[in-house]
């Protein structure tokens, strides 16, 4: 690389999933983030996929400010109008979930699904997909099956997983996806006592590799957990607010699931989340004495700043730009493809789109991703690897939704060269 991190930062600093990059950010605007000497790098992450209106920008900018000087933060049972006006716009954009209650982090609002699920159930059985990830407390930690299961002792009794569709890498060639599901839940039936609670799923399981569940997937899923009285939790963290096309990526096969959380997208960077759910349940939490009491539960300021969001992304019409530019960033990814053997694969939608590397004579799969990225990085542009399995990684490209055309031209030239000097073997001549 060309840069190295201060010693101070590797010094005092905890790692806590891999290496930092060696990129020391001072200021961000728009789709672009700028060192001190002025080095700017093209984010082709919205940050940690959270930033979708791009960074700093002008009216978020300006609801921080306003906001911090009249209302930060206050007794969780005491509301403000913020709180009150953002559960309202959510629940107008899905009707069928008008219960809203306004947390901090994905984690954070999964461990709450979680467990609203067990309490109106009064079932402690919970299923994800073994690719999975939803989180890093106790409940939401228990139902990631990506990474960070070992070395930390039992997870929550009854968790449970399946395996996601992948159309790419089918686990079982020539076998539906709905076949695949039916054998999956006849050994999840089998292992079961009886006490099958929820599942949660992710419409694009995104560390798990930009995996999207095939059309009429998440319908069919719902109607598996409604047979056996289980509730259904849609995670929207990195796809809701937009980004596929859709204000919520669950519109797509048309179904309204019991439970959905929203995160990242929501805050556009800073953090806030939200649970959403229906009358009925809301009914049950209630008579059963629901327990979620949080430090910074229904915050006033994060729920500004919410606001903000939806009504920018509403008003531009950034979730059809997303699909627009989507479009666009698809078919530059397919074109390095078609001229370089080492990409195997480029999927997803709208804004969130993965492009998979395979093995070449040269190097195995998981170490050309690699390369390829920390190149990416030397030219002026992150992004961010996914294994997708034992071996092999997905990069994982999700720009905001407010970048132009231009810049994702700028994005896919980068991206192509970093694949040319990789592939070429300049980086191995500039090494030695």
């Amino acid at each position: 690389m060309t840069e190295t991190l201060p010693a101070s930062a590797t010094r005092h600093l905890l790692r806590f999933g891999g290496d930092f990059v060696p990129f020391i950010a001072d200021r961000a605007e728009g789709s672009f983030v700028f060192d001190k000497a002025g080095r700017r790098v093209l984010d082709f992450t919205s940050g940690q996929m959270s930033a979708i209106l791009g960074h700093s920008h002008p009216e978020v900018t300006e609801t921080i400010r306003e906001g911090a000087g009249r209302l930060v933060h206050l007794f969780s049972s005491m509301l403000s109008q913020p709180v009150i006006d953002l559960a309202e716009k959510l629940a107008s954009l899905m009707p069928g979930l008008p219960r809203v209650l306004l947390l901090s982090t994905g984690g954070e609002a999964n461990e709450a699904a979680i467990r609203i699920a067990k309490l109106v159930t009064g079932k402690f059985e919970i299923v994800g997909f073994a690719q999975s990830w939803h989180g890093m407390t106790g409940g939401a930690a228990a139902a990631t099956y990506k990474a960070g299961r070992r070395g930390y002792g039992p997870v929550a009794a009854g968790s449970f997983a399946i395996p996601a569709p992948n159309a790419f890498r089918p686990r079982f060639p020539g076998v539906t996806w709905r076949q695949e599901l039916d054998d999956s839940f006849d050994l999840l039936d089998r292992q079961s006592t009886g006490n099958l609670a929820a599942f949660i799923v992710e419409p694009i399981l995104s560390s798990g590799g930009i995996l999207v569940l095939p059309p009429g997937y998440l319908r069919a899923l719902h109607a598996k957990c409604r047979e056996r009285g289980m509730l259904l939790i849609v995670d929207e963290a990195q796809t809701g607010v937009g980004r596929t096309g859709r204000m919520f990526a669950s519109e797509h096969d048309g179904i309204v699931p019991d439970i959905m959380t929203l995160s990242k997208t929501l805050g556009a960077g800073l953090p806030l989340s939200a649970v959403m759910t229906s009358d009925e349940i809301a009914a049950e939490c209630n008579a059963r004495d629901f327990l979620f009491y949080t430090t910074h539960v229904n915050d006033p300021l994060p729920a500004m700043v919410g606001l903000k969001v939806l009504e920018i992304v509403q008003r531009d019409g950034l979730a059809a730009w997303a699909d627009i530019k989507g479009a666009q960033l698809r078919a530059g990814l397919k074109a390095i493809g078609d001229d370089h053997s080492c990409v195997a694969d480029v999927r997803g939608r709208g804004l969130l789109l993965g492009l998979e590397f395979g093995d070449t004579a040269d190097m195995a799969a998981a170490a050309l991703s690699d390369a390829v990225t920390d190149r990416a990085l030397d030219l002026g542009l992150s992004a961010n690897i996914v294994r997708a399995g034992s071996s092999g990684g997905v990069m994982r490209i999700a720009p905001p939704l407010t970048i132009s055309t231009e810049e994702l031209d700028l994005g896919v030239s980068i991206l192509r060269q970093a694949v040319v000097d990789v592939t070429s073997g300049k980086m191995a001549q500039a090494a030695e």
